[in-house]
């Protein structure tokens, strides 16, 4: 089981990791074994996920996610394969608590009567300044 928050956990046959080679530091070591994973999980069919987290992590999720609602994270910065593993995990859950967190709503809001009688008087004293170098150039 993956904690990810006090409410929410992972289970761990929910996600899905495969190992390829990967280009990248690694020496000769890059051609023989298979360090870059590739994890997967289904967000769509994920029942550890409530319908508003779910949406969001879609939407946080953008090109990483396929089609069919399925999160893919690619993890190759490291030269071994658990490092990989670890990383590819963490940003899992990293991105699921950034969908967890819901965002508080916008409220619209007026100006201040201040801040309107403030935008009037610096629109009258650019129009001010822009009406003196008129009259100023038409004396020539």
């Amino acid at each position: 089981m993956i904690n990810v928050t006090r409410t929410v956990s992972i289970a761990e046959n929910e996600i899905q990791l495969n190992f390829v080679r990967a280009s990248g530091p690694g020496g000769q070591n890059v051609n023989k074994v298979a360090t870059a994973v590739q994890l997967r999980f289904d967000v769509r069919n994920s029942p550890s996920l409530a319908g508003d987290v779910r949406t969001r992590l879609i939407r946080l999720a953008g090109r990483r996610i396929t089609q069919d609602g399925i999160l893919i994270i690619e993890a190759r910065h490291f030269r071994s394969q658990e490092r990989n593993r670890e990383d590819a995990i963490r940003r899992l859950v990293e991105l699921i608590r950034q969908a967890v967190y819901k965002p508080k709503p916008r409220r619209r809001t007026k100006p201040s009567k201040a801040a309107k009688e403030r935008r009037i008087e610096g629109k009258k004293k650019r129009g001010e300044v822009k009406r003196m170098r008129r009259e100023a150039s038409g004396l020539d």
